[in-house]
This record gives structure tokens, sequence and C-alpha cells, in this order.
């Protein structure tokens, strides 16, 4: 019975490496919406349910973020590596967040690293709301590219 159940994932996996991508002018609109408005690539495909649960997550984690003083990274050198790793990574992350993102940054907020349980967890909830956005956008891709319904 084993022998059938990875025989069959095989045939899975074998069959989703044989799907060719989509042109890019298929896949990138979406996707791209999806980077600035949090949930707007799966709105573009009537996924309205989908979007707005998106949006609302990536958006209010952000604001929640912002509301606790969470700091945003900057993508500046450390004294060693893993400090160096950390706020590019951090930045990246903060930067995935879209729109919201840019606009915090156009309107000035910018928050020192500080000492706190609270402020830690804003800077937390900051490259989380992007990193959540960085899955919505492989979800919309998935779904325009037919992988996924």
């Amino acid at each position: 019975m084993s022998d059938s159940v990875n025989n069959s994932q095989t045939l899975d996996s074998q069959a989703e490496a044989d799907v060719p991508m989509p042109p890019l002018q298929v896949w990138l609109l979406p996707v791209i919406a999806a980077w600035l408005i949090p949930g707007a690539g799966h709105i573009m495909q009537k996924k309205l349910g989908r979007g707005a649960l998106i949006f609302a997550s990536v958006v209010l984690m952000f604001l929640f973020g912002l509301s606790m003083s969470g700091m945003m990274f900057t993508p500046e050198k450390g004294t060693d590596y893993l400090t160096s790793l950390i706020n590019y990574g951090g930045f990246v992350c903060n930067l995935a967040a879209g729109g919201i993102y840019i606009l915090a940054s156009m309107f000035g907020y910018s928050q020192p690293d500080m000492a706190g349980d609270v402020h830690d967890y804003g800077t937390k909830f900051l490259v989380t709301a992007g990193l959540l956005n960085i899955l919505a956008m492989v979800d919309a891709y998935e779904i325009v590219a037919g992988k996924k319904d």
C-alpha cells in the first residue's frame, strides 16, 4: 500500500514539473498588484473573499506593528555578518509589505531600536506583515498559473 502512495506522490510531483511557466504578461500584473496592495492580486482574479482576508490580515498586522512603535529596518552594514543579515533581511521583509510600507516611510515613520517587549513585538509584526504578503503574492501567481484554484 505504501508503494502505491509513493508512486502517486511521484507522479503528482512529475506532473507539476511538466506544467510550463505561463507568459510574463499573464502573471506580472497580478503579482505586482498583490505586492503594492495586499490582496489586490486575488481581487483581480475574482477571489474577493480571499483578497479581502489577505488585505485585512496584512494591513492590520502592519498597523499593529506601527502602534507598538516597532522599528523598520534599513539596509545598513553591521559590525558583523549576522547583524548585516538581520538588517538586510528585515528591510526586505518590511519592503515586501508593499504600499503600506511606502506610505509609512513617506509620512516619516521612523522608530529607533528601543529596548522593551512591546517595541520588539511591534518590529516582529512589521516583518511578519511583509512575509505574509510574500505568501499572498506566491498564491496569486499560482492561481494565475493554473496550479491552484
